[in-house]
């Protein structure tokens, strides 16, 4: 048999070993999803505390079932490893491993490529490597198939397959897990894809849509964030034209979401967290310059965005100043540090980059987020408050609402007697509104 009848044989007979690079945010669901639908798994990681995490069934991320996790390890079906020598054991191996942007916000792909270059030492025929992380389009053939061939000697749709699935992980989302989301798939060559489609159709719940290349499948991926990217700057610009105007932008974007088609609502806040969102216009405009193409709408947007957090404390600021209070001095209360509500995740969160406005201000800042004990933010380590009273609250010039963590009691915020400046519209129901403004 070919290489493909093999593969298939394997998928059908879920004898297929699976591998997972990453065993972060995106990686440890996909591999207990892949470990849960009957497929021995085994979990790469450069850091040794979460493969050691792994194999003794304790769970750290929010989208994994803890007692999926103890179950899948003690029974064999799922294990984590830092050895990069058993990737000659498995079949199929997905990359997740972060791309961040640098000092100088232009893509860093550094885990990519020491990935590739770990893999590509051990790569045997009739393997499959696929890319899950979210990179620029061009990634998997340009940067990702030459080192595998080089580092392995085999020869890419021939010895082994290459693909690029982007990940779509939404933290804290009640209804659509790595399991039930339809999933992208664009490969080197149609036996390729349609290998990597069947092995996704085997460990998912959800619909697979085949593309015909990698570089569709990341441009994709770049146009799903970009297209939040773009339209949240729409309507942060459109949130600070509303308030020289004296018109609540909560209420105009409440208006217009009852029409049934044409507008989808998109909501205002002190900047953009997260994964992706933020980063990846940054990977589209840095990879549209080689084409000498100038992205000046997406630009725009991220210029918008970014200035949010700034922003943010020129308000708080004015707040501060209806009570004869400057900003040098002031003692200020961030609630929450989260990229979004009800989940422990701070990365790229725009409340750190806010508390760094309010330091370089003069401020002193503090934090309670009922999720984050203490994070870590440009080499610094921060703690929060461990409870949210009255009498803490009293504490502080001024509170601003970060994040909109559903767990808050925001009615006892409002009647502590200290000006709330409300950045994500979470105080929408508190009666008693003369201590709050709105962003």
């Amino acid at each position: 048999m070919n290489i493909k009848e093999v593969l298939v044989e394997k998928i059908r007979a879920k004898t297929l070993t699976m591998g997972v690079c990453g065993l972060g945010y995106v990686g440890l669901p996909l591999a207990v999803d892949k470990a849960r639908h009957g497929f021995r798994t085994i979990g790469f990681d450069v850091q040794q505390k979460k493969v050691d995490m792994v194999n003794a069934g304790e769970n750290y991320i929010g989208d994994v079932v803890d007692t999926d996790l103890k179950e899948l390890v003690s029974s064999g079906m799922l294990r984590a490893t830092s050895d990069f020598s058993f990737v000659k054991d498995v079949d199929f191996i997905a990359i997740c491993v972060p791309t961040p942007l640098d000092d100088h916000q232009q893509p860093d792909i550094g885990y990519v490529r020491d990935s590739a270059k770990a893999i590509a030492r051990y790569l045997r025929r009739g393997s499959i490597v696929v890319l899950e992380s979210t990179t620029y389009p061009g990634t998997t053939e340009e940067l990702l198939r030459p080192i595998l061939e080089e580092g392995s000697g085999l020869k890419c749709a021939e010895d082994f397959y290459l693909g690029f699935s982007p990940e779509r992980v939404d933290p804290g989302n009640l209804i659509y897990k790595t399991s039930n989301t339809p999933k992208v798939v664009g490969a080197v060559g149609q036996d390729a894809a349609e290998v990597i489609s069947m092995v996704y159709s085997a460990i998912l719940d959800s619909e697979v849509h085949t593309v015909s290349s990698p570089a569709v499948a990341e441009m994709e991926k770049i146009l799903e964030n970009t297209y939040r990217n773009v339209n949240i700057g729409l309507v942060n610009e459109l949130a600070m034209l509303c308030h020289k105007m004296g018109i609540n932008i909560w209420e105009v974007i409440d208006a217009a979401k009852t029409k049934p088609y044409g507008f989808q609502a998109f909501y205002p806040g002190p900047g953009l967290g997260g994964h992706c969102i933020p980063l990846d216009p940054y990977y589209l405009s840095w990879k549209a310059r080689e084409y000498g193409f100038h992205t000046s709408m997406i630009e725009s947007s991220m210029m918008i965005n970014d200035r949010m957090p700034e922003y943010t404390v020129e308000r708080a600021g004015k707040i501060l100043n209806r009570d004869r209070k400057a900003l040098n001095g002031a003692k200020v209360l961030l609630l929450g540090v989260a990229y979004k509500q009800d989940i422990d995740d701070y990365r790229e969160s725009p409340a750190l980059r806010v508390m760094e406005e309010f330091q370089k201000n003069g401020s002193e800042t503090d934090y309670f987020d009922p999720f984050i004990a203490s994070c870590r933010y440009k080499g610094q380590w921060y703690e929060g408050l461990r409870a949210l009273t009255p009498e803490a609250l009293r504490e502080y010039d001024l509170v601003v609402v970060t994040t909109a963590h559903s767990c808050v009691d925001y009615e006892m915020v409002s009647q502590a007697g200290v000006p709330v400046f409300d950045c994500k519209n979470v105080m929408r129901t508190v009666a008693n509104r003369e201590s709050i403004e709105m962003l």
